[in-house]
């Protein structure tokens, strides 16, 4: 019986990626977003993939969408953590407002999605904790203070995570992004993406489908070894 995957922020960019991924690897795979609901639509139709809305910052609204999620595909046995957003400005300038809303997606948005899904994975005796962290949880970017300690904290959590679930045949693992070629990186300047482009080594953007393939090895029954662990997919930028 094919095992149930939910991708938060799973309509757009990399999360988009990441479900197409998983349904061609043989789940079932529900696509969370937040806001657009154009995308969301347009997304289903090109794929399939049933999509739900609600905004990973509210825990209340996480049960209750992960409630929707499990009763029309059955118990999710895989969540890929990927929603996430940006509110950036130099920390002289940055205001509690932006690191509230920040941390509060990105941070505690994993844990008001993994919380729920816990007794469940625990009580199955099976589950794959993925989430999608980014460069600068690791060398850390200016004018992202929040953003960057909103990462930091998924690699944290993470580590934590994977010593408690590791006797229930529970993995916890994430990955950490350098700069991929997202709709969002593609429409700055061209001048400012080639700056970028020539930090990495490999001497190109990421492909979303690369992260993609990352999750699939991730949640795969056989990657059960693998837990607490930080994979890098940035093209050599940084080395951790």
């Amino acid at each position: 019986m094919p095992r149930t995957a939910l991708v938060t922020g799973g309509t757009r960019g990399i999360g988009a990626a990441i479900s197409i991924a998983l349904k061609q690897a043989g789940y079932n795979v529900a696509a969370n977003y937040a806001g657009n609901e154009e995308a969301a639509k347009r997304f289903n139709e090109e794929t399939g993939i049933p999509t739900f809305r609600w905004s990973v910052a509210d825990y209340d609204a996480c049960v209750a969408g992960i409630r929707a999620v499990e009763a029309a595909l059955g118990p999710v046995d895989v969540l890929v953590n990927n929603a996430g957003i940006a509110r950036d400005a130099m920390f002289h300038k940055m205001t509690p407002a932006q690191w509230r809303e920040v941390i509060d997606t990105n941070l505690s948005g994993v844990f008001n999605m993994t919380h729920p899904l816990w007794p469940g994975m625990r009580d199955r005796k099976f589950g794959r904790v993925i989430v999608i962290s980014s460069i600068n949880a690791q060398k850390g970017q200016a004018g992202q203070a929040n953003y960057s300690a909103s990462k930091a904290g998924e690699i944290g959590f993470v580590k934590a995570l994977a010593q408690e679930g590791a006797r229930a045949n529970i993995t916890a693992n994430v990955i950490c992004p350098g700069y991929v070629a997202t709709d969002m990186v593609m429409a700055v300047p061209d001048t400012v993406r080639e700056k970028i482009i020539a930090q990495i080594p490999v001497g190109r953007l990421g492909e979303v489908q690369e992260i993609a393939r990352c999750v699939v090895f991730l949640a795969a029954d056989e990657a059960g070894f693998i837990t607490g662990s930080t994979l890098t997919a940035n093209g050599g930028q940084y080395i951790a």
